[in-house]
């Protein structure tokens, strides 16, 4: 009995391949190996933390009330598989969500390119996708809202409109002219009606992808700082209660506020990386976000945290 268990539970051998060996039928290996599980010689375990990332999703709901959690297990992953596993979950989220959603609104970002790369080619041809913030620029075209809106209505054989305007511009003088514009206009119009976004979350002040990218210079920083910035969404910061912040770079953003962004029915927020901590927080607090998709080690920091 022992040696039919370690040849089929070590060794990975099937039982019809046992049973040749042993010169025996199949069904006599069979009832050997279940045999050695009733008497004990075989003991199985099933490694499962889905009890524990639902405990986690449960909590986290009922604080922040909202509408749906997902906590995703991404121990022993190097940062760029948790960060693929976040888009596939997000992915999967989204294409399962859609019935009643005409427009769906993207932001930009690392976060959101990854949902992309992972969404399946489901068609969804009475879907339009709309960009919620501008996305012009020639490096890192890939992240821009404009490219990610216009990759995802190829996967889902849908439509999508373009918003033709940097997320963020040199003056206010110069956004102004340009929200005025007819095309631009139009867009956020489109946006300020969508039926579900998906964002992502920034901290500013640690692996910033607006830093990266050139949004952001060291002084701006030095006065995100000083006006107690914690974190952005859509390009738009705000403070550690999740109020946008009164803040020359936020009035030279082209694309939805935060609380155009709060008005819309259904808000998926893709979350990942601990050192978002307080940038999640916050805009729990502010009440911008209905689903929450995140990781379970940054789920647990904000359990033992916050709840």
């Amino acid at each position: 009995m022992v040696k039919v268990a370690k040849l089929y539970y070590f060794e990975g051998w099937t039982q019809a391949q046992i049973a040749k060996k042993q010169n025996v039928s199949r069904p006599v290996i069979s009832k050997l190996l279940s045999n050695a599980k009733k008497e004990g010689i075989v003991e199985i375990y099933i490694k499962d933390e889905t009890s524990h990332s639902v405990e986690l999703e449960n909590k986290i709901l009922k604080k922040f009330g909202l509408k749906e959690v997902i906590v995703i297990s991404t121990a022993g992953f190097a940062p760029e598989v948790t960060k693929r596993q976040m888009g596939k979950t997000a992915a999967s989220y989204i294409a399962n969500h859609l019935e009643g959603v005409k427009s769906l609104g993207l932001s930009w970002g690392t976060t959101l390119l990854s949902l992309v790369e992972e969404y399946p080619y489901k068609h969804k041809k009475d879907t339009h996708i709309v960009p919620i913030v501008g996305g012009m620029g020639s490096d890192h075209v890939h992240l821009h809202s404009n490219q990610l809106a216009f990759h995802l209505s190829q996967k889902m054989n849908s439509s999508c409109s373009y918003l033709y305007a940097p997320a963020m511009v040199e003056s206010v003088d110069l956004k102004e002219r340009l929200v005025q514009s007819k095309d631009i206009s139009h867009v956020l119009e489109e946006a300020r009606n969508i039926d579900m976004a998906v964002v992502g979350l920034g901290n500013p002040f640690k692996s910033s992808t607006m830093e990266k990218i050139g949004y952001l210079n060291p002084d701006d920083l030095i006065s995100l700082r000083k006006a107690g910035a914690v974190g952005d969404i859509s390009s738009r910061f705000y403070d550690a209660i999740g109020k946008e912040l009164d803040h020359p770079i936020n009035n030279r953003v082209i694309g939805l506020n935060l609380d155009e962004i709060k008005k819309i029915p259904e808000v998926v927020g893709i979350v990942e990386g601990s050192y978002k901590l307080e940038s999640l927080e916050a805009a729990l607090q502010g009440g911008y976000l209905d689903v929450l998709i995140i990781d379970d080690r940054m789920a647990q920091e904000l359990v033992d945290s916050y709840i």
